[in-house]
C-alpha cells in the first residue's frame, strides 16, 4: 500500500461519515416536523453504506495482489426509515385528525445524539489516519533527501 492509497482509505471514510452526519443532523431538525411536501410527518432517514475498490481500472491492472484486497467505504444510499409514526393527542393542533391525534415522526433524540457521537468519532479516526498518512509521507520525503 502506498501513501496515496492510505489517503484513498481516510477520505472515503471522510466522506461517508460527512453524508450519515447530514442525514443526524436532518434527522433531529425535523424530529416534530408534522408536514412534508410529500403529505404527513417525515419520516426518518438512515445511511446505507457499502465497501467498495479504491483502484481505478489502470490501477487494478497496474498494482499488486495485495492492494487488490484494499477497500474504501460508499454511500450506497439514504432511505427513509419505516417506523410507524408517534401518535400524540393535541386537538388545537392545525395537523390534527378528527380525533385529535397529530402523527409526529418517530426520531428519538437521545439515539439520534448517540449516531451522532459514533459518526463523529469514526469522522476524527478517519481524519487522524490522514494526518498518519501525510506525517509518514513527510518523514520519508525528509529521509530521501537525507
Amino acid at each position: 500500500m502506498n501513501f496515496f492509497t492510505a489517503l484513498d482509505i481516510g477520505a472515503s471514510g471522510l466522506k461517508a461519515q460527512r453524508t450519515y452526519l447530514n442525514v443526524i443532523s436532518m434527522n433531529m431538525a425535523n424530529a416534530r416536523t408534522t408536514r412534508t411536501e410529500d403529505g404527513g410527518p417525515y419520516r426518518r432517514k438512515s445511511v446505507q453504506m457499502e465497501s467498495s475498490q479504491l483502484l481505478s481500472p489502470f490501477d487494478k491492472s497496474m498494482s499488486q495482489e495485495m492492494n487488490r484486497q484494499l477497500r474504501g467505504v460508499t454511500v450506497r444510499g439514504v432511505v427513509s426509515d419505516s417506523r410507524p409514526f408517534r401518535e400524540v393527542f393535541e386537538p388545537n393542533h392545525p395537523d390534527a385528525d378528527e380525533k385529535g391525534m397529530v402523527k409526529y415522526p418517530d426520531i428519538n433524540v437521545v439515539e439520534e445524539m448517540t449516531n451522532m457521537i459514533t459518526v463523529m468519532r469514526s469522522y476524527e479516526a478517519n481524519a487522524q489516519s490522514v494526518q498518519a498518512s501525510k506525517q509518514m509521507f513527510n518523514k520519508a520525503t525528509q529521509i530521501a533527501q537525507g
